[in-house]
C-alpha cells in the first residue's frame, strides 16, 4: 500500500519582483505583480518553481529558487 501525498492550501505573497510566476509540477503556472498575494493548492512535497519576469514585453524568466510545498505559509483566512 502506498501513501499518496495530501493536498495542502498554501499562499506566496510577492514583495520582491515585478512580477512573479509559480511553476508547478504538472507544468501549469500562476502569474502575479508586486505587491498581491495568491493563494493555492499543491501536494506534500511538490515542488515549486519561483521565477522573476523583469521585463514582460520579452519573455524572459530568471529561475529564483525552488521550494517544496510545505515551504509556503498556510493560507490565512480572513
Amino acid at each position: 500500500m502506498t501513501n499518496t501525498p495530501s493536498k495542502i492550501r498554501k499562499q506566496y505573497e510577492n514583495t520582491n519582483f515585478p512580477h512573479v510566476i509559480l511553476r508547478f509540477e504538472d507544468g501549469h503556472e500562476i502569474q502575479f505583480p508586486k505587491g498581491t498575494r495568491k493563494s493555492f493548492d499543491a501536494w506534500e512535497g511538490e515542488r515549486i518553481k519561483i521565477l522573476a519576469v523583469w521585463d514582460p514585453t520579452s519573455g524572459d524568466r530568471e529561475k529564483v529558487d525552488t521550494w517544496r510545498a510545505e515551504q509556503f505559509d498556510d493560507e490565512k483566512t480572513a
